[in-house]
């Protein structure tokens, strides 16, 4: 790691004026040509100044991090508030970030973790991340936990992926359902797994036929329900029901239906894994099974601070509360 004296000698200057420019001193007698000569050679020698070591030369921050891949996702909503509700608690700050800079790899990424900005992170990773390549992308850098997804080395929080799955698929049984389809999330991703094994559990308890033909992985997003959708529609036996893997792709998967003129619920019956304030709003309002989120967040700030305090590593599942179905028009009897 460089010091400051790299970066003196790499400028020609000492090591004093290094330390004020680089503090932003408004009193050093620096002149800019020097300045800029300054923060040039700390760039060339990859410096980067240790602000938590800077703070009264103490280890902590009292800011953490929370890193999504999308704050526009309405499924952060909770998740964003338990953090911050559980950071104040434990009278810390949230940093909410949400670029593919900040993502493991990135260059911010490294900022942050690199310079002692934060005393840990919450990370929710991008679907099909490598959970070797996210490892040493962190390393030893800084205390992590992990949502949805278990990497080498971290610490993680998850919520009973297989269980909402596969409630979901029961109450579409309990309607008389026998040919129900899922619109999955990437094969590569570890909660998609988990939710297609609570669906196939789902249908095996009932006797159904867990067909292959059924079942896409295609993603969460909107566009991949679409696409999910449009493929299981186009099965010489369509089904009868669909059950997405999380409530954004089921927002597709109820715009693709439309597009082609097949009536929800009439003639197909959507549940999504997970809610969200959307699904009351979408037409016709899905049905869903809300997910404990908010508990979510404030598990994994709880365990991020047994890692900040020189704890284990730990895994956690957060299962209480449990799965609630949420009724809405979305889902029908079975014609």
């Amino acid at each position: 790691m460089a010091k400051l004296s790299d970066v003196a000698a790499r400028a020609g200057v000492s090591v004093s004026a290094v330390s004020r420019v680089l503090s932003g001193d408004p009193a050093a007698r620096v002149s800019e040509a020097t300045r800029e000569r300054v923060r040039l050679a700390a760039a060339e020698v990859g410096y980067h100044p240790n602000f938590a070591g800077r703070a009264l030369k103490l280890a902590r921050t009292d800011v953490i991090a929370l890193i999504v891949p999308d704050v526009t996702n309405a499924l952060f909503a909770e998740l964003t508030r338990g953090v911050e509700d559980e950071a104040v608690a434990r009278g810390c700050v949230m940093l909410l970030a949400r670029s593919e800079d900040m993502q493991p790899g990135g260059r911010m990424f490294d900022r942050l973790v690199g310079e002692g900005r934060v005393d840990g992170i919450v990370l929710q990773p991008r679907d099909g991340t490598d959970p070797e390549e996210l490892a040493r992308s962190v390393g030893e850098r800084a205390p992590l936990v992990t949502i949805h997804q278990r990497i080498p080395g971290a610490s993680s929080v998850v919520v009973p992926d297989a269980l909402a799955a596969r409630r979901a698929t029961e109450h579409l049984i309990g309607l008389g359902h026998n040919r129900i389809g899922f619109a999955g999330g990437l094969a590569a991703s570890p909660a998609a797994q988990r939710r297609a094994e609570g669906y196939l559990a789902a249908l095996l308890e009932a006797g159904l036929p867990g067909e292959p033909g059924l079942v896409t992985r295609r993603g969460f997003h909107e566009t991949d329900g679409r696409a999910s959708a449009a493929e299981l529609l186009a099965l010489p036996q369509p089904p009868t029901a669909i059950v997405a893997a999380n409530v954004n792709a089921a927002v597709g998967v109820l715009a693709q239906a439309r597009a082609q003129g097949v009536d929800v619920p009439g003639d197909l019956s959507v549940v999504a894994v997970h809610d969200a304030w959307t699904a009351e709003h979408t037409w016709p309002p899905l049905t869903c099974v809300r997910m404990p989120l908010y508990e979510l967040g404030r598990a994994a700030v709880a365990a991020l601070a047994d890692v900040v305090d020189g704890g284990p590593v730990a895994h956690r599942s957060v299962d209480e509360p449990g799965p609630v179905l949420v009724v809405r028009a979305s889902t029908a009897a079975r014609r």
